[in-house]
């Protein structure tokens, strides 16, 4: 292979031109034919008894060019992209410009290239940083979790529903006189008030006793997920079976005793105070750093190949894919909930990626300017991190994960905290600081 001219021809492209000599292109084709040769039939010939010469008589002499180039384009291409040093970004679009016995092949390679991304400013940015204070009513909804969790149910059975008692009811969805799929349900439990049903359901339940027999009318709403019902007026034939309460206790030393790991109330609270507060450091930590980065996307530069987004949403959706099966759903069943399709569906990710791709960019830029490095050292802890937290060893993480994709993650990283260090906290209200800007 010899690479006979690279030339930028747009912004992110680059055409490469490459030459395959005749020995190693004839050495690709009768490779082909090797491969082919078990299922190459003939009259008067078994099969897989046929010459390649008689072979290229019957169907031509280009009958093994096809697979012969297609087996060397890869190694070529890569060889040639080293070569002049362009990193790609998408798979490059091939043309066959020549093809001779004597002469070899000759392959054009369009490549989208890795932007040349300019960021400056990128030290001294001005977010804000602010850490909420813990209140006593904070403390007070944490306490109201430990008593809800050690709640005594109680049955009634002298009163009618009430709101935020425990039903338990039979019901019968129809359109009219037609019962429809999937609002039938037998000794359901439902909480009113809890917003599981269609609006309006829940308080049509209240001020009934038990045994009652009753229609509940209700209008699914325009935006419901099942398409072909949203809009409609239903019916629900209901009976009401069963109604409780939760009753919950005092909250006392005895009950923090019982429940937790402390003796007493005081000691309890005060643990909820320390978490709400090392809690509420880690969010403004957090939100300080989405802010900074936010602001860095701000002042990337350059021209991006719409590619690197759409492999971004590519990669966005297969994940949200993963995480409906781990839930025993697919896209095809979610779209027919929500009443999306694919095209629909990508651009709802669109913004996100075009963030994320300029994000990772403007990092990779400082990374280079700022010469950040990471050691082997380094590399091998965080390895070993990731094989002690899915119990596995580091050689078997090696195996699913591509180190040097991993060592661009940790400049990365770098890249990140470097510019979290240098950044200012500025707490000056948006208007304020709009009208200073003026």
């Amino acid at each position: 292979m010899s690479l006979k001219s690279s030339n930028k021809t747009d912004v992110n492209t680059t055409e490469l031109v490459i030459s395959i000599d005749p020995e190693t292109f004839e050495a690709a084709v009768e490779k082909e034919y090797q491969r082919q040769k078990k299922n190459i039939q003939i009259k008067g010939f078994r099969k897989g008894k046929v010459s390649r010469k008689l072979a290229e008589k019957e169907f031509g002499e280009g009958a093994f060019y096809e697979g012969a180039i297609n087996s060397l384009v890869g190694p070529e291409i890569d060889a040639a992209v080293n070569e002049t040093g362009i990193i790609l970004v998408d798979r490059p679009s091939l043309e066959v410009l020549s093809i001779d016995k004597a002469e070899g092949v000759e392959i054009k390679a369009v490549c989208i290239t890795k932007p040349e991304v300019e960021i400056a400013d990128y030290k001294g940015i001005k977010a804000p940083k602010q850490v909420s204070e813990i209140t006593d009513e904070d403390i007070d909804k944490q306490i109201e979790m430990i008593r809800k969790k050690n709640a005594r149910i109680v049955s009634v059975v002298d009163r009618p529903a009430e709101m935020n008692d425990e039903v338990i009811i039979d019901f019968e969805g129809f359109f009219g006189e037609e019962a429809f799929e999937g609002g039938k349900g037998e000794d359901h439990p439902l909480r009113l008030g809890s917003g599981q049903f269609i609006p309006g359901f829940e308080e049509q339940i209240v001020g009934h006793n038990i045994g009652d027999e009753f229609d509940v009318n209700v209008t699914f709403p325009e935006d419901y997920q099942m398409v072909d019902y949203a809009g409609k007026d239903a019916v629900f034939k209901t009976k009401l079976k069963a109604i409780s309460y939760e009753e919950l206790p005092e909250i006392d030393d005895d009950l923090v005793k019982d429940a937790t790991e402390f003796d007493t109330v005081e000691e309890y609270k005060n643990d909820i105070r320390a978490k709400l507060e090392e809690a509420a450091v880690n969010q403004a930590e957090a939100s300080f750093e989405n802010a900074i980065m936010e602001k860095l996307i701000e002042k990337v530069d350059a021209p991006i190949p719409n590619c690197m987004y759409e492999h971004r949403i590519d990669a966005l959706i297969n994940n949200f894919n993963q995480q409906l099966r781990q839930q025993g759903m697919d896209l095809k069943l979610y779209f027919q909930y929500t009443g999306m399709d694919m095209d629909s569906f990508r651009e709802t990710y669109r913004d996100r990626a075009e963030s994320e791709v300029k994000l990772r960019l403007a990092l990779e830029k400082i990374a280079e300017l700022e010469d950040i490095e990471v050691s082997e050292e380094e590399i091998n802890n965080g390895l070993s991190e990731i094989a002690a937290s899915n119990n596995m060893d580091v050689e078997t993480v090696k195996r699913f994960i591509n180190v040097n994709e991993y060592s661009e993650d940790l400049k990365v990283q770098k890249a990140v905290d470097l510019v979290k260090e240098n950044a200012v906290i500025d707490n000056t209200p948006a208007e304020e600081e709009k009208t200073d800007a003026e």
